[in-house]
């Protein structure tokens, strides 16, 4: 009986440990699949691609230009891919977020992703054309990056570690863009003029945008030795790093070649500044001092009086404010996805809000539920007041109201195009506008309710790229013919974006047209075009396709998003505050974006190659043929490792393996996943294991797996005399070696309604079973030595076999909100909840259920915490301490103050009873003051890039108990037996390089008479 109770002991601590592996994490976000796409196979020359639209057109130039991608990256990196590539597209970055290829969230600023193991290339088509071929460009570059360094004869996986961001997505953004580009050249800009270019090693600061840094790095270097230099330089990188690569291939120093590039910034973009250093047109009324490093995406409401913006002031989201058009005060945040029922994401990449002609509502576009969604909301209550889902579009974004009320415009994004969609918000109806290839975005109502202006890669198509690009150029639309006309007398070949009326009905919009971005205004009635600011960095949102103008026509007031110091401002100006020069519609230079490159005298062949993408898709011919699908499931990941010992110890002289494996399989979209684990630490008998499988494909996510895990341990039995007719008395030492087996079998299932809430249960049998090997080691018995053990005689070995076990099969089920953002060292902000059950049948029953409530509210730098949790054993066996041990109040997770030798002196004192820290059921509150202490700028009082840490003040208060009768008993000191226990004090939490998180805390007992002590835990924040 003795060894069963150590069995039912140490069981109960494996269990509490390991018998949940193959269940769903305690909290967490999920990953829902609101549809199923059911993708077809077609092969060209290099690629395996898998596309579910119907639209065939598009099929066929997607499969084209990944064909002229291959073929430009190819010329380069001297490299090829043994076999077809995959290429898996959606058709729109709702239907992306939803992807099994990769196993983490997708952000909204993901435009797509090269996945190593499968070599992979995922992503969403874009809301313009010009943004789907130049990010199937730059992941086709990594595709190729990662075919190097996988299939490489002197590389492999370890050899990824080696590549900093910057060397691999910079060079991804030369190879697909070429070294023009206004909106690098802007950031390059912004660094000259505020003295901030980054030697090589500060480039792995993040502060630096490793992908506009990075591609102005690649410029600079290919400009220097040629775009020869590509392949050795980043295959030298990936095998010795930057340091040793620097010399090894461009024969200087790394120091040298670091002045040497900051220099060439300074050389290439100080004369681009020189004189427009302080321009600045109007005044800031939106800016990082009220906390904002990114305010974007103004809208002016038609009575000039407010701005709804886009701003991550809040730091863990970026959400929507209503501000006041004057002087910037803010006012209401409209629209928070902290607070924003199941809304994942708001678009903050291609829309701003759009105000109703009576500036009493407001129309944002959001991501829910595997689609975009137009919510409508009162902007100074923030209280949602409709919700739009048009069914027959799924992707939209730039919403428009239109004068009277009734209509809302988007650019919709269906079967590969984006078009321009009228929905009736009356009677739920919606309006194809525009049906063509082409783009049409950021539109526009005139004041008369009949003519829309956007923006449209229209006349690129018909008359050719710009530097490989397709560009924009103004364009209105009659709602009721249809005609459109064209205003591409405009800067032809530039980016002519984000037309807006003023006062007097002429456009006001931003080009890039000289390199730069400013404001321009073209006179309908004249043909006049007056330049309105002259910058030296730019008007720009987050990415080159962003909205950021905004215009009060009643009160003549423009406000537009000034890019400066890596961050983003809102400037109101009005007619008399701008330059109000006259230029010619046909004066287009990009001499501004021309990326730095040392030597002119050597052509870029990345710009050469780009310069003719119109020649070469024209005679693209690549065939496509269409195949059935297979999942093609296989080994992704392999690693571990092992060896063979002999030893000589106690235990007797044994040879044993040592080493793990860890694998994982997958099929070719992810939707079913093998982990696998195997491990062996001594001798056969020791070899363990657990077998998990995935499947991600339906609503529900489901699976199994199998489990098979040895725990030795061993344990002096005995020691004793026996006499022996050869050598007279002999010391018999007796040792138990046990081994404890946990195998099991569980099935789960799991059902996420959206990225915040899930519901999962599952079902499961584990065994637990025992064997034991007894040793006996014998010594003459010597009286002249200590302990009476003299020479060694040896030892036996008994195999006793396997010992009684017993079973323990359990249902569960829970429901799961995880709505918080984590700091430093614990969440700050949103709320957490989980409230379930598991019941644990056979050889030991007993229910466990768990309520456990959180919450955050956070009122900058101050976070107050609060949990409300509840945990406990009912049952046949929930009282048999015997089996399963009691609960400890004074837990640290629980109680602190009372942990250990506290809870003994107390108890020693006669403060409190041992009926106050033990029992079976469990009742907790907790709150406190988190304060952010050291870490990043935006986040902590102390900026500090080493040792983050947060300071908490705490207060803990728990009752725990095994019967409910026992509240109505009292103690020998005339007190209950069952009271709560409550302590106070004050913590600190360092973040140990993301390894590990400790808390030394001192914690003071709400009891007369008790002691402040000192106590430590070693996990994050609850």
């Amino acid at each position: 009986m003795r060894h069963r109770s150590k069995l039912w002991t140490l069981a109960a601590f494996l269990l509490a440990f390991t018998g949940t592996l193959s269940a769903q994490e305690y909290f967490g976000r999920n990953k829902p699949s609101y549809e199923s796409f059911n993708f077809d196979v077609y092969r060209s020359p290099n690629f395996e691609i898998y596309y579910y639209l119907k639209n065939a057109d598009r099929r066929k130039d997607l499969a084209d230009f990944a064909e002229l991608w291959y073929r430009y990256h190819q010329n380069l990196l001297t490299d090829t891919f043994a076999t077809t590539n995959p290429l898996i597209f959606y058709n729109d970055h709702a239907d992306f977020q939803q992807t099994n290829t990769i196993s983490g969230g997708v952000g909204v600023g993901t435009g797509g992703v090269t996945e190593a193991f499968k070599n992979r290339v995922i992503m969403p088509i874009a809301l313009t054309n010009q943004a789907t071929y130049q990010v199937l460009g730059h992941e086709l570059v990594h595709a190729f990056q990662f075919n190097r360094i996988l299939n490489g004869d002197s590389t492999n996986i370890q050899n990824l570690g080696n590549l900093p961001l910057w060397i691999v997505e910079g060079m991804a953004e030369y190879m697909s863009t070429g070294s023009v580009d206004p909106h690098t050249a802007m950031w390059m800009r912004d660094a000259v003029l505020n003295d901030d270019v980054p030697t090589l090693d500060q480039l792995n600061n993040p502060k630096y945008f490793p992908y506009r840094y990075g591609h102005a790095f690649w410029s600079f270097l290919t400009g220097l030795k040629t775009d020869m230099v590509i392949e050795p330089f980043f295959k030298t990188v990936a095998m010795y790093g930057v340091d040793a690569a620097v010399p090894m291939v461009l024969g200087m120093s790394k120091k040298d070649f670091s002045k040497l590039w900051q220099d060439a910034i300074t050389a290439q973009f100080k004369p681009s500044i020189a004189g427009k250093e302080k321009n600045t047109y109007g005044k800031p009324i939106l800016d990082d001092k009220d906390g904002g490093q990114m305010n974007i995406s103004p809208s002016i409401s038609p009575d000039g009086k407010y701005v709804l913006f886009t701003s991550e002031r809040n730091l863990f989201s970026t959400d929507i404010f209503l501000a006041d058009a004057t002087n910037g005060q803010i006012m209401k945040t409209v629209a928070s996805t902290a607070r924003s029922g199941n809304v994942d994401f708001f678009d903050f990449l291609e829309s701003s809000g759009a105000w109703s002609p009576d500036s009493k509502r407001v129309a944002v576009v959001g991501f829910k539920r595997g689609r975009n969604v137009l919510l409508i909301k009162s902007p100074f209550t923030g209280k949602t007041l409709d919700e739009l889902a048009p069914a027959d579009l799924q992707a939209f974004s730039n919403p428009t109201w239109s004068p009277d009320g009734k209509t809302i415009v988007v650019s919709g994004l269906k079967e590969g195009h984006t078009d321009l969609y009228a929905y009736n918000i009356r009677t739920r109806t919606l309006k194809q506008l525009t049906d063509d290839k082409y783009s049409e975005i950021q539109s526009t109502w005139a004041e008369d309710g009949q003519t829309l202006f956007f923006s449209t890669d229209q006349k690129a198509w018909e008359n050719g790229r710009t530097y490989g690009r397709l560009t924009f150029n103004l364009a209105s639309i009659d709602i009721v013919s249809g005609e459109v006309t064209h205003y591409d007398e405009v800067f032809p070949g530039a980016d002519n974006l984000n037309p807006q009326l003023d006062t007097a009905g002429n456009i006001i919009f931003m080009s890039n047209r000289d390199g730069y971005r400013n404001l321009y205004r073209y006179n309908l009635d004249t043909k006049e075009l007056t330049q309105l600011t002259d910058l030296a960095v730019g008007i720009s949102g987050i990415s080159h396709y962003s909205p950021a103008i905004s215009v009060d026509r009643k009160r003549d007031r423009v406000l537009y998003t000034l890019y400066n110091k890596k961050g983003y401002s809102i400037y109101r100006a009005t007619s008399k505050d701008f330059l109000d020069k006259k230029v010619d519609p046909n004066d287009v230079t990009y001499a501004a974006a021309q990326l730095p490159r040392l030597n002119r005298a050597i052509k870029s062949i990345v710009d050469q190659q780009i310069a003719i993408i119109d020649e070469e898709i024209a005679g693209e011919t690549a065939p496509l043929t269409a195949e059935p699908y297979k999942s093609k499931f296989k080994l992704d990941f392999l690693t571990g490792g092992g060896g063979l010992g002999v030893g000589n110890n106690l235990f007797g002289t044994n040879a044993g393996l040592a080493g793990g494996v860890q694998a994982l399989f997958s099929d070719i979209l992810g939707n079913n996943q093998i982990i696998a684990n195997v491990a062996l630490n001594g001798q056969i008998q020791d070899l363990g294991g657990m077998v998990t499988y995935i499947n991600r494909k339906g609503k529900f996510q489901w699976g199994g797996s199998l489990l098979h895990i040895p725990y030795p341990y061993y344990s002096y039995d005995s020691t004793y005399l026996e006499n022996n007719d050869q050598v007279g008395p002999v010391v018999v030492d007796q040792f138990n070696v046990y081994r404890i087996f946990q195998s099991g079998v569980t099935g789960f299932v799991q059902y996420p309604f959206s990225s915040t809430l899930r519901a999962e249960a599952e079902i499961d049998f584990t065994r637990i079973s025992q064997s034991l090997r007894r040793i006996k080691e014998y010594s003459r018995y010597d009286p002249f030595f200590f302990d009476g053990r003299g020479q060694s005689l040896g030892q036996d070995q008994e195999k006793i076999g396997n010992l009684p076990g017993f079973s323990m099969p359990g249902v569960g089920a829970a429901i799961v909100g995880d709505k918080s953002n984590f700091g430093l060292t614990a969440p700050l902000q949103g709320y957490r909840f989980r409230a379930g059950f598991r019941q644990y049948l056979g050889d030991v029953q007993f229910l466990n259920p768990t309520l456990d409530f959180r919450g955050y509210l956070r009122k900058k730098p101050f976070t107050f915490a609060a949990r409300v949790m509840h945990t406990g054993r009912y049952g046949r066996d929930s009282e048999n301490t015997d089996v399963f041990p009691p609960l400890f109040l004074g837990t640290p997770w629980w109680v602190r103050g009372f942990q250990g030798n506290i809870a003994q002196n107390l108890e020693r004192d006669g403060l409190i009873t041992l009926d106050n820290l033990i029992g079976t059921k469990i009742g907790v509150f907790n709150a406190e003051v988190r304060i952010p202490l050291l870490g990043p700028k935006q986040l902590a009082l102390i900026k500090s890039n080493i040792v983050p840490a947060d300071l908490n003040f705490f207060f803990d208060t728990g009752i725990i108990w095994t019967r409910f009768e026992q509240f109505n008993f009292e103690g020998p000191n005339g007190k209950s037996l069952i009271r709560p226990l409550s302590s106070v004090g004050a913590s600190v939490r360092v973040n140990l390089f993301g390894a590990l998180i400790l808390e030394p805390y001192y914690a003071i007992p709400l009891i007369k008479g008790a002691k402040g002590a000192f106590g430590l835990n070693f996990m994050p924040g609850w």
